[in-house]
């Protein structure tokens, strides 16, 4: 009797001695005990507002082994059943939609040297001043550092995606400055008007705000002006 009495309420994570025990007001359910996706019912000892359940009900439900040894138990629960949510294949990492944020910066300064090139571009036919190839040399390099940059911080799918505009960005703007040092040295006027009606220009204006865009909201959003 004494033995069966040890192996009666043997209470889940917790020693069967506790100091005050006869002293705390005990309440006694019937609740529906799932583990591992394997439900049952158990009774539920309330102590001092702590929730206790007997170890062989949940080795029953659970399809797991009790054992006793001495004055040692071991349980043993096996492992989720397939199918479950815990045991099922861990998917990939959730796509990232957005831009890194090392991209955005480097996305942003290559955005900022292609405005600069372009706004020196137009400044010089306005007033009608010379432009050289080794001026815009430094322009370009400057871009074409930048656009690198860019490319090494690119990381998430929306970064590949965007970085191919900026190269597209970056070779219009390149095109239309070779056009401009081209016309300047064949000794060829350009107007203000030509250069603002120039589509080239046109389409690396719409690409710019196009960019913009995308770097204000952080997500990747192709509307065709950058192709």
């Amino acid at each position: 009797m004494r033995k069966k009495s040890w192996r009666g309420w043997l209470i889940l994570f917790v020693f069967l001695i506790v100091p005050g025990l006869a002293r705390s007001q005990a309440a006694q359910q019937s609740r529906t005990l799932i583990v591992n996706g394997q439900s049952g019912q158990v009774k539920v000892v309330q102590i001092d507002g702590r929730s206790y359940v007997d170890l062989e009900s949940l080795a029953r439900i659970a399809n797991g082994t009790l054992g006793f040894s001495g004055d040692q138990i071991t349980l043993t629960l096996p492992g989720p059943a397939a199918g479950t949510p815990s045991a099922a294949t861990p998917s990939g990492p959730p796509a990232n939609p957005g831009f890194s944020k090392e991209f955005l910066r480097a996305g942003i300064e290559e955005m900022a040297v292609i405005r600069e090139w372009r706004t020196a571009m137009v400044n010089s036919i306005q007033n009608n001043y010379p432009i050289s190839e080794d001026w815009v040399a430094n322009f370009r390099g400057q871009a074409s550092i930048s656009l690198k940059l860019a490319a090494v911080a690119a990381s998430t799918d929306s970064d590949q995606k965007a970085l191919q505009l900026l190269n597209n960005e970056f070779g219009n703007m390149k095109t239309l400055s070779d056009k401009l040092v081209a016309a300047r040295k064949n000794m060829n006027f350009v107007s203000p008007d030509d250069l603002k009606n120039d589509p080239l220009n046109q389409n690396i204006l719409s690409c710019a705000r196009s960019l913009a865009a995308m770097a204000a909201t952080g997500q990747f959003a192709d509307d065709g002006t950058c192709h």
